[in-house]
């Protein structure tokens, strides 16, 4: 018989910092907290979940009787960034962090770069990536120089508009790029931010942005693969791990696509992982600081909750969680060290168990193959047993 594990990662809604936060600058950052305490958004479908039953929520919403298995998770990896959280939560744990580059990648890789493409470059240095479009956009567009930049994160970023270079000449560049960025220039992603308009204030980024990650070690992509099993990629997953593991994908672009084709794949008959990021909470508004925007994307998502659900066969298990945080009220527009949310609900499933503070994200690795009885094992503990009814 064939049976569904959902996982879908809402990207960035981290849930309190993590005891090491400080270190990263992220003291105090509390995504879901703030954005609950400060727009009281209406979510009661996550709270009948028991969303506000997880250990150090610090948003009312407990519930008597959760309808899901509830805790949070911490990450073991170094970092604080989409490939090392999601590596995390497929079983990889990073003991040091991708390079970050706050004074701008070095001259030499540039000129290098350069001479590879056959295009001269602009910027190179942390920035907004809307900021950094309005800075230099015009410039671009009048000289045909491509636009690289970076942020906190590990990434490597070129943006260019449609009109001047085309998207696959932009792909090309990426992947370019990617192959010239090892050993200690080894970001964790390079990522193609293409963008449409004329002139600053009026630029305006497309869906056709791309991530080329790092190759990833081994996770339980390749464990559920090679035991036979669909590993089906929604929006950037098949991106963040290269496509390595990923058996069937829909690159869909936004939360409202993605969603879209969740719901699409949830009707197909496959037996296997169906692994989805929604990449809305963080790119448009948590990088932002747009607290209202964030808190509606969560209502939407809590209102679609029942269509998942109703779409879930009787052996089904659905995870919701998180990669990091993204704090919109915090200081700075970058990540944040935090805790994730861990929701997990089944027809078969025992519901209101509360699994605590797990001790690393790979832990649904470790019970997404318990779950398909895959032997292979990576990092984590399984928490399956404690679900059964």
């Amino acid at each position: 018989m064939s049976k569904k594990a959902v996982l879908i990662v809402l990207d960035s809604v981290g849930i309190g910092a993590l005891p090491d936060a400080a270190a990263y600058g992220d003291a105090g950052a509390d995504t879901l907290g703030h954005i609950i305490n400060t727009c009281h958004p209406s979510l009661p479908n996550l709270m009948a979940m028991g969303l506000g039953n997880i250990d150090g929520a610090s948003f009312p919403g407990a519930v008597p009787s959760p309808a899901a298995a509830y805790g949070r998770l911490r990450e073991v990896s170094a970092g604080k960034d989409t490939t090392t959280g999601h590596w995390e939560i497929a079983g990889v744990q990073l003991s040091r962090p991708f390079p970050t580059f706050p004074n701008g990648f070095p001259q030499a890789f540039i000129s290098r770069f350069e001479q590879a493409v056959g295009r001269q470059t602009i910027g190179n240095k942390p920035a907004s990536g809307t900021a950094i479009l309005d800075e230099l956009g015009e410039e671009h567009i009048a000289t045909g120089k491509l636009i690289v930049y970076t942020s906190a994160d590990s990434v490597f970023q070129i943006a260019a508009n449609e009109a001047v270079v085309p998207l696959e000449e932009l792909y090309r560049d990426c992947e370019i790029a990617r192959e010239m960025l090892s050993d200690e220039l080894e970001v964790g992603r390079v990522i193609a931010r293409p963008f449409v308009g004329e002139r600053a204030g009026a630029f305006r980024r497309t869906g056709g942005r791309r991530d080329f990650s790092a190759m990833p070690p081994e996770t339980m992509c390749d464990a559920l693969a090679a035991a036979g099993k669909t590993v089906y990629g929604v929006g950037k997953i098949e991106d963040i791990f290269d496509h390595r593991g990923i058996t069937k994908s829909n690159h869909a672009a936004g939360n409202p696509a993605c969603m879209e084709a969740t719901f699409a794949a949830m009707k197909e008959d496959f037996d296997g992982l169906l692994f989805v990021n929604l990449v809305d909470f963080d790119m448009v508004y948590g990088h932002r600081r747009d607290v209202q925007g964030y808190a509606r994307a969560l209502e939407e998502f809590d209102r679609q909750l029942p269509q998942i659900q109703a779409l879930m066969g009787d052996e089904d298990m659905l995870v919701l969680t998180a990669d990091h945080g993204c704090d919109p009220c915090h200081t700075g527009t970058d990540h944040t060290r935090e805790h994730t949310p861990l929701l997990v609900w089944g027809r078969r499933l025992r519901p209101g168990i509360n699994l605590g503070t797990r001790q690393t994200y790979a832990d649904i690795s470790a019970t997404v193959l318990d779950f398909f009885g895959v032997t292979k094992r990576l990092r984590g503990t399984s928490f399956l047993g404690q679900l059964a009814p």
